[in-house]
């Protein structure tokens, strides 16, 4: 038997508790079906111990429940984040439903209905926001397979604390933010670490006194909508080389070579225990240092643009990744290595969707995370909008926007039943 209700929310991260909230402030009607056991359940199940934000505790903009705490330029820690999600669906009441994981969402018979069916059950809506999100399940390296089975390897999601992996040397495959920092925190308890490098970009944690992030928003880059990016496949850059740091240190690959870290060309295959890598070390390293120039750059002009009181910074230049000389074939054994993490990303698949609103990519098209399957929404993803609608700082935005499309399309709906019956 299905139950009606007037919106399914599938999702109770970021995204679906921010379209919920602004839902339960205009008064409709909506469930929000999570499969796991309690909100936003990434945040906790799928980061280290020391993980924190990279972006200012300033920038937490959850809707009606906006940083306002006596520590705006700190960095969030990973378990007040978890905190921070479950007091919000406390607060504001907002009505999730746990271990309820939906297996299609689809057309009904019934007129402007959608089904969405779950595990154990069913709804019947009029509108259904999709907020699974873009990262839904670790994306390992196609080689990952052919790992000799004594090296313990594991996704950066499952990685805690360099005491939870055996003795021994570690690689840790992709240098954005996930892999830069976990292969940082290794290093830094004593590991010997060998970090395969990818064409990541980089990003100074402070500038001319102020944080990236904020810089990142009076640029107006976190604004960008996304049919200013090159391409569609633009959308999916890795993230920034930065962590949440309170010392304001930078995640740069110039000083991991310099501490002893081996740096690695991009990892190509695996034949027994050796790895086969690029050639590309010295490309992926001036790539990333040409970007951060762009972006300083870019700072500077806008500080002498507007006038502002930001002093001049002279940042020196670091080129000892240069110095490294290249591999192209490693033996994990002869380098002592007993653990491999894969930093290399998630995948997505919005199968449980039938309906054609994906381009190539598997991306959902759409406008603002409206379909032109009226009543399916998508909302908390990379570049649905803007760079930030998949950041706390951003997704709220997006969702006010597809709760007012939903009340708008109710209120027009309710207009047209009035016309009828007068005619």
């Amino acid at each position: 038997m299905l139950e009606h209700i007037d919106t399914v929310i599938v999702g109770g991260g970021q995204g679906g508790l921010a379209t919920s909230y602004h839902l339960t402030q205009q008064g409709i009607p909506h469930v929000v079906l999570e499969k796991k056991d309690r909100p936003a359940p990434t945040w906790e199940d799928e980061r280290w111990d020391s993980f924190t934000l990279v972006t200012p505790n300033w920038s937490f903009r959850l809707p009606g429940a906006e940083y306002r705490g006596d520590r705006p330029d700190d960095f969030m820690s990973r378990d007040e984040i978890v905190a921070r999600f479950r007091d919000y669906v406390e607060q504001y009441r907002l009505p999730l439903r746990y271990d309820t994981e939906v297996v299609s969402i689809e057309r009904a018979d019934e007129a402007q209905s959608l089904r969405v069916r779950t595990r154990d059950a069913g709804f019947l809506a009029r509108n259904v926001v999709v907020a699974t999100g873009l990262f839904q399940f670790p994306r390992l390296h196609p080689a990952a397979s052919r790992l000799p089975s004594d090296i313990v390897q594991l996704h950066s999601s499952q990685y805690r604390n360099p005491s939870a992996l055996p003795p021994g040397n570690v690689l840790v495959v992709g240098s954005s933010q996930s892999g830069c920092q976990i292969a940082n925190e290794l290093m830094s308890s004593g590991r010997q670490v060998y970090l395969s490098v990818g064409a990541s970009c980089r990003l100074p944690r402070r500038y001319r006194g102020h944080d990236c992030t904020e810089w990142l928003e009076r640029l107006g880059l976190w604004d960008k909508t996304a049919d200013t990016l090159p391409s569609p496949n633009a959308r999916f850059a890795p993230s920034p080389q930065l962590a949440g740091r309170h010392d304001g240190e930078d995640l740069d690959l110039h000083r991991f070579a310099a501490e002893g870290m081996r740096l690695l060309g991009h990892l190509e295959n695996i034949v027994g225990d050796h790895i086969h890598l690029r050639d590309d070390l010295a490309e992926n390293l001036e790539k990333a240092d040409r970007l951060e120039a762009t972006f300083l750059a870019a700072v500077d002009q806008f500080v002498q643009a507007k006038g502002l009181d930001a002093p001049a910074e002279h940042r020196p230049i670091r080129d000892e990744g240069y110095e490294v000389e290249p591999v192209r074939t490693l033996s994990l054994l002869r380098e002592g290595i007993s653990s491999v993490i894969w930093a290399t990303g998630y995948g997505f698949d919005f199968g449980m969707v039938r309906f054609p609103v994906f381009d190539s990519d598997g991306y959902p098209q759409q406008r603002r995370g409206v379909t032109n399957v009226p009543g399916l929404y998508f909302v908390g993803l990379p570049w649905l909008h803007k760079q930030k609608s998949g950041l706390i700082a951003g997704v709220g935005e997006d969702a006010e926007y597809v709760a007012s499309s939903i009340s708008e399309r109710a209120i027009r709906s309710r207009e047209s039943v009035a016309i009828d019956s007068v005619a």
